[in-house]
């Protein structure tokens, strides 16, 4: 598994620009107010989650982005959700609970998750995760964090959770 000094080489190897601060461990959205206030652009929440026929999926939204996970299924095409087992977390995604977060798709060589991507999320200019630990964050532009995805082979499923639809590509900038 790849650790958070390997993400930081990673992206420093793919020429994607990024900024690291260092804080206290925060393990929910809410936590970390004021870390967050000293921090440009979107702030994130991440779901990791399991589908009733084994599948996996990471939701990686805007920090006040409702998901209504019971209405979530039919327009990503997953069946019934629920959260996933740490150990599965672990070993696909490299992180534990509370440190949950897209940049964590670098540990999924296999490519078992489905990526969903917030559709608000998908406009922010500068987009912040945790470095697959919840006692740092990372902020990547928009064009950085694509960048990220692409040099995984990830392409995300982008949804706009206001209106429960999947967003066609061409409408992302």
């Amino acid at each position: 598994m790849k650790t958070r000094t390997d993400l930081l080489a990673f992206l420093d190897a793919h020429d994607i620009a990024h900024r690291t601060v260092d804080h206290p461990a925060v393990f929910r959205v809410g936590e970390g107010e004021e870390i967050k206030a000293g921090l440009p652009g979107a702030h994130t929440k991440n779901l990791f989650l399991k589908d009733a026929k084994d599948r996996l999926w990471l939701i990686s939204a805007a920090d006040r982005t409702v998901i209504d996970l019971k209405r979530l299924p039919p327009v990503i095409g997953s069946a019934r959700l629920s959260f996933g087992r740490e150990e599965l977390m672990v070993e696909t995604l490299g992180v534990t609970p509370g440190s949950v977060t897209a940049l964590g798709l670098i540990n999924d060589v296999d490519r078992k998750v489905t990526f969903v991507l917030d559709y608000a999320l998908a406009q922010a200019a500068i987009v912040n995760f945790h470095p697959l630990t919840n006692t740092a964050t990372t902020a990547l532009d928009q064009a950085g964090f694509r960048s990220f995805l692409a040099a995984l082979g990830v392409v995300p499923l982008v949804v706009d959770f206001e209106t429960l639809q999947v967003v066609e590509a061409q409408t992302i900038r």
